[in-house]
């Protein structure tokens, strides 16, 4: 789940919605798996320009800390994550968001064949990288990738050198569909998010509509009154169901959130020169 908007309290945004992201690690869905209690992690921005990351490797539904810390956490951009592990050990660094500098990152999805194709993946980013690397995921490795091909610079076109790069080694590994990825990643200031899979079927990808327009078909719902115009949500999965609130990210589709000026556009992978 990807939040932006007014600053606003991260209980209201984790725990209230009757299909929040912590009754969806118990109770997902769409996901790939129903259960997703292999660990979680928030990160937000505050009062410096880096996000402060909480992240365990207890299921989000039994960890009291995290209700005690977004009882107090205000904040204006938040990505929040809940684990199901796809083969990588359950430690606390491999949960997500993963942090470098002022930008966070979180994947659903896998990178097929990643044992095979690890080696090859993380000698691709740049030594200056390399060392900042905490975990063993296929999820930190696109990420550092991406950060090699310009993510700080040009988001869009490093998230699909990055994927571009990972199936052309994948293919060379006789891996038939490399990625499948829904990605949310930011800066503290905008938020773009991705859709893609070789095969072209997805996980599963939401976006908020406009706040006013949710007023306007839904008066009576109080809770719409407390968010801001600015508002935007990107999930997994609805947080509640509320006719007209919710639009499908297209497939193969990226997207940018940020002040008065968001935009959708087709998502193709850029393969090595």
């Amino acid at each position: 789940m990807a939040y932006s908007g007014e600053p606003i309290l991260a209980e209201a945004l984790l725990f209230r919605p009757e299909h929040s992201l912590i009754d969806q690690s118990l109770h997902s869905r769409l996901g790939a798996t129903t259960t997703n209690g292999d660990g979680f992690g928030v990160g937000w921005y505050g009062e410096g320009t880096e996000p402060a990351v909480y992240k365990s490797i207890e299921p989000a539904w039994n960890d009291s800390n995290l209700r005690e810390i977004a009882g107090q956490v205000r904040t204006r951009m938040l990505l929040a994550h809940v684990r199901a592990s796809t083969g990588t050990p359950v430690q606390r660094s491999n949960c997500h968001p993963f942090r470098h500098g002022r930008w966070l990152w979180v994947h659903n999805g896998a990178l097929r064949g990643f044992h095979e194709i690890r080696r090859d993946l993380v000698m691709a980013v740049d030594p200056t990288l390399f060392s900042d690397i905490e975990g063993s995921t296929d999820s930190e490795a696109l990420f550092f990738l991406a950060l090699t091909f310009g993510l700080s610079d040009d988001p869009f076109g490093a998230v699909a050198r990055a994927v571009g790069f990972v199936e052309d080694v994948g293919r060379t590994y006789g891996v038939e569909h490399p990625v499948q990825m829904t990605v949310a990643t930011t800066d503290g200031e905008s938020l773009w998010v991705f859709r893609y899979s070789s095969e072209r079927q997805s996980r599963s990808l939401f976006f908020s509509t406009e706040v006013a327009k949710v007023r306007a078909l839904h008066p009576e719902v109080e809770v719409l009154r407390e968010l801001s115009g600015e508002t935007r949500f990107v999930v997994s999965e609805p947080l509640r169901d509320l006719e007209g609130a919710w639009n499908e990210v297209p497939e193969s589709s990226a997207g940018v959130v940020r002040p008065g000026d968001d935009e959708i556009r087709p998502f193709e992978p850029i393969s090595p020169a």
